[in-house]
């Protein structure tokens, strides 16, 4: 949620005077839902409740014919001080956001080896996919357009990829050369469930 927090009192500064729909494209060109976790469906309650906290301002509500009335804000002085506060505290951290597959890659003793092994390609193409996807973007009009940080934030996205992609491979080599899984016995701790290591 704070990445959400800042992202939109940091686009309603940057825009402002800004429609909440005008925030939600200008997220969403950013495909922000992807790699900051920002839901689509999220954005609308999240000015709403940022505005009950007196964080936003809202301007003005405008209906346009028979379209749904939109709401204009502005970033409130309180609105600011908090965008700085989690803006830095982003910079100056690193955090590693929950990933499912790790929680999965955890049980691979699991899964049958032949499995596992077309997994982890199956990944290391998806991920191909959105570099290419990406690479794409950054040699658009659409990105010509925008501020040269931008494509700088998806080289990083991409090199991240890259990585794994790489480490994909790798560790699927190493699951069909028969590696085994599992340190020495030593004791029940050391040991999997019975028939694990051996599909």
């Amino acid at each position: 949620m704070s990445a959400t927090r800042m992202m939109i009192l940091g686009l309603v500064q940057w825009m402002q005077p800004v429609h909440g729909y005008d925030v939600r494209r200008e997220l969403l060109s950013w495909s922000a839902d992807k790699w900051a976790n920002i839901q689509p469906g999220s954005i609308y309650h999240a000015l709403r409740k940022l505005s009950d906290e007196e964080l936003l301002r809202e301007v003005a509500t405008e209906q346009v014919g028979a379209r749904p009335a939109r709401t204009t804000y502005e970033i409130t002085d309180k609105g600011s001080a908090e965008f700085q506060s989690l803006l830095r505290g982003n910079w100056w951290s690193i955090a590693t956001p929950p990933d499912p597959f790790l929680a999965a890659f955890s049980f691979l003793p699991a899964l049958p080896r032949h499995e596992a092994v077309a997994a982890l390609r199956n990944r290391a193409t998806q991920l191909e996919a959105g570099n290419k996807q990406l690479q794409a973007a950054i040699s658009s009009d659409w990105s010509r357009n925008k501020p040269p940080f931008v494509s700088w934030m998806w080289e990083l996205t991409m090199e991240r990829s890259e990585a794994e992609i790489r480490w994909c491979e790798r560790i699927a080599k190493r699951i069909e050369s028969g590696e085994s899984y599992l340190p020495p016995a030593a004791g029940s701790a050391g040991t999997a469930p019975t028939g694990w290591e051996d599909l």
